[in-house]
């Protein structure tokens, strides 16, 4: 057996299936209106398109955080950066996330894989890591609920 690299940052990827296009799948997360209806519990203002100001409040968190529109390829491919806590960050402008649309069932269902990346090697960073690993899968499963069932799961669970 080799040796094992060395861990230099944290990064995870959680994924679900959604029975909706990838295009429609897409919009649930670029549309700020639709993005409200079932995440970002404070709202959203601004879609996330390239060089779009675009910020989102939770109720948890309250106040809006920035959100950085990296790159935005309907239906495939959204890439974002935001803020965390500097000392838990390799990278001082914040997390990269990733949302990866891709077609199945011959384009009826769409695989969601998001990525986060960009903490340390520390508890701080581990911390952080977990817990925004959290906050996607409970996005994951809120958006499913809402597109294919209009169900808002997190009404009333985070205030």
């Amino acid at each position: 057996m080799g040796e094992e690299a060395a861990l230099t940052e944290l990064e995870f990827t959680v994924f679900g299936f959604i029975s909706r296009t990838p295009a429609e799948t897409y919009e649930a997360v670029a549309d700020p209106a639709i993005l409200s209806r079932y995440f970002t519990t404070g709202g959203a203002a601004g879609r996330l398109a390239a060089g779009e100001p675009v910020t989102w409040d939770f109720a948890d968190f309250p106040g809006a955080f920035p959100v950085e529109v990296l790159e935005a390829n309907a239906p495939d491919l959204i890439r974002i950066r935001w803020a965390g806590e500097p000392a838990n960050l390799t990278d001082p402008a914040g997390t990269e996330v990733s949302f990866v649309f891709r077609p199945v069932d011959g384009g009826a269902r769409t695989e969601v894989r998001i990525t986060e990346r960009a903490w340390r090697v520390t508890r701080g960073g581990a911390e952080a890591a977990f817990g925004n690993c959290m906050g996607w899968t409970g996005m994951l499963a809120a958006m499913k609920a809402w597109l294919e069932h209009g169900v808002v799961l997190r009404e009333g669970s985070y205030r």
